[in-house]
């Protein structure tokens, strides 16, 4: 079971923390992250997720998931891209692009977006989990395409209309 640190609307550890499932109180929030790895021919990498996901079955998407308790965003962006496609970031590569705080009902998070610069293969076999059912470099056009098919999950918006990486 995911343990979650809650934090304040100011990105400050509270001392508190939920279960995954558990509602968040009110004025309180979890770290979730994206990550975005793009290569050195300007593509980045799309995952799509596997079809027994409970949210967005079949979906495309960017790395991401919820930080851990105890984890800064940084690492967490780490394992999480680990976990689903099985490739090694390093540290000095991330760079925080974009952090929004997000009040849903019961479901309050701040998301931190982090951009990595990654060349290598990827092998789907090296994930640590099997979220993933296949990966894709992609043009930021061919994914808006993604987009505007419905085959990409809606919260990704902010990649064609809050930030340029």
């Amino acid at each position: 079971m995911e343990v979650w640190d809650l934090y304040d609307e100011n990105k400050n550890v509270t001392g508190k923390y939920c279960l995954r499932g558990e509602e968040i109180p009110e004025n309180l929030y979890h770290l979730v992250v994206h990550v975005w790895i793009k290569n050195d021919k300007g593509e980045y990498l799309i995952s799509q997720r596997a079809e027994d996901r409970p949210t967005f079955p079949l979906m495309w998407e960017c790395v991401g998931g919820s930080i851990l308790k105890g984890e800064n965003s940084l690492q967490g962006a780490i394992r999480e891209t680990k976990e689903e496609v099985g490739i090694d970031l390093k540290k000095i590569e991330g760079n925080l692009v974009y952090s929004k705080v997000r009040k849903i009902k019961n479901k309050n998070n701040i998301m931190d977006v982090w951009l990595f610069k990654y060349n290598g293969v990827v092998e789907l076999e090296k994930a640590t989990t099997n979220e993933v059912r296949d990966v894709k470099w992609m043009t930021k056009e061919q994914i808006r395409e993604l987009f505007e098919a419905d085959k990409l999950v809606k919260t990704l918006d902010y990649f064609f209309r809050d930030i340029n990486i």
